[in-house]
């Protein structure tokens, strides 16, 4: 592919507009009506939805096939204007499960235990200012969220204080690091206790690459180094190796998603990482977020813009990395839409992907050797249009062992959806 001058200017433009404030407009130029007639809240669905089977290809009104509806909770019983990242926890002595959703202007914590009938128990509000971007993960019963506001730094929550909590409580953080001032996002390996911050200020030391984080003791985190040689890194999957590449076998990989490609480092030592491979691939425009398959295989790739940039269906890469020194484009999945793909998520045999106006989408890879990736269901939070604009869902979160799916949606807050039997 021809990387000439006029290419690195759009690009450049590109990159600024990915996951950025400017929302997409639709193609009549109008934000789909989501601001009209309701209070300058663009959430238009009652404060809480009950839930409803999937039946005739719709859980009540969002098309669906597959998939139930079991609870919505809306941006206007949030008390925020917009929904962004999300992440879970489970409570290790009650089992009892939660959603940390991502909002405009904090974090909320919500008790799913009851999936059909959720509770609120409060917001943990934003450091400084709101943001479009928040992130979120948990280790060791302790949430870590970071955003893109200005002086954030990473607010550290102990989930136990939920225990028993009342519900809509104004939370405050246990402590703020400010080791990273600003971030887009924050990935831990918990088979390690390290975790990576990366989208920071692109003028930091590591040129906003990743930032590596001690957090095994959570009352004495440390910062321990960290890795920029591969340029600005806006997403990243970190594990402890124990694919097919027997050569890595036991080390730590990073595996970032850099704007124009994959990056894999070793980051086995904190101080000294080691590059592996980078690799990019035809009609990049902003390589956004990746997963691994189970057994480390296959490294299933998102690029945000080339939906809205080229035009075409939802594009998913599938990279094989069989010799993480040498990885290979191994198929290109096209889906029925037209939507943008956000964050997506490997369980077992399926992947699961936010993609925006279309909602999530459930994608069985069980012969991905074959290059067989077939959709087996979806729930689509957003039904007016499934273009290529920046609406609807931004995360799902499919890790729970109840079943339950936690979807965010940045104009329509949280549902919670669960496979039909």
């Amino acid at each position: 592919m021809k990387l000439g001058f006029t290419f690195t200017l759009l690009l450049s433009f590109f990159m600024l507009s990915s996951c950025q404030k400017e929302r997409l407009m639709d193609n009549n130029d109008k934000m789909v009506d989501l601001n009209e007639n309701n209070n300058g809240n663009h959430d238009l669905t009652n404060n809480q939805g009950v839930g409803a089977p999937c039946e005739n290809g719709f859980a009540g009104k969002y098309p669906c096939r597959g998939i139930d509806l079991l609870a919505h909770i809306s941006l206007s019983t949030f008390e925020s204007y917009s929904g962004n990242d999300s992440w879970g926890w489970t409570d290790p002595d009650t089992q009892k499960e939660y959603v940390l959703m991502g909002l405009d202007d904090g974090t909320a914590f919500v008790d799913i235990s009851e999936a059909t009938d959720p509770i609120l128990l409060g917001k943990l509000p934003t450091t400084t200012e709101t943001s479009d971007w928040r992130d979120i993960k948990v280790y060791k019963n302790h949430a870590y969220i970071v955003s893109e506001a200005a002086g954030h730094g990473i607010q550290v929550f102990d989930l136990t204080r939920l225990r028993g909590a009342k519900p809509k409580q104004n939370f405050t953080p246990d402590r703020i690091l400010q080791t990273v001032p600003t971030a887009h996002n924050m990935v831990i390996n918990p088979e390690s206790g390290y975790g990576y911050v990366v989208g920071t200020n692109r003028n930091d030391e590591y040129s906003g690459g990743v930032h590596f984080l001690d957090l095994n003791e959570p009352n004495s985190i440390r910062f321990v180094g960290g890795y920029g040689e591969a340029g600005y890194s806006h997403d990243a999957q970190v594990v402890n190796y124990n694919g097919p590449d027997q050569s890595y076998t036991g080390k730590e990989i990073f595996l970032g998603s850099n704007e124009t490609k994959l990056v894999i480092v070793d980051v086995s030592d904190k101080e000294n990482p080691k590059k592996i491979a980078e690799q990019s691939y035809p009609k990049v425009f902003y390589t956004h977020q990746g997963w691994f398959t189970e057994d480390q295989k296959y490294f299933i790739l998102g690029d945000e813009l080339d939906e809205s940039r080229i035009g075409g269906k939802t594009r998913t890469l599938v990279f094989d990395l069989t010799d993480l020194d040498k990885p290979q484009l191994f198929h290109t999945y096209f889906g029925p839409t037209d939507a943008i793909d956000h964050n997506g998520y490997v369980k077992a045999d399926e992947f699961y992907l936010a993609n925006y106006t279309a909602g999530i989408r459930l994608i069985s890879i069980n012969d991905l050797k074959n290059k067989n990736m077939n959709e087996i269901g979806f729930f689509d939070t957003f039904p007016e249009h499934n273009s290529n604009t920046f609406n609807g869902v931004w995360n799902v979160y499919p890790f729970f062992d109840s079943g339950v799916i936690a979807i965010s949606d940045f104009d329509r807050g949280l549902f919670l959806v669960k496979k039909s039997k």
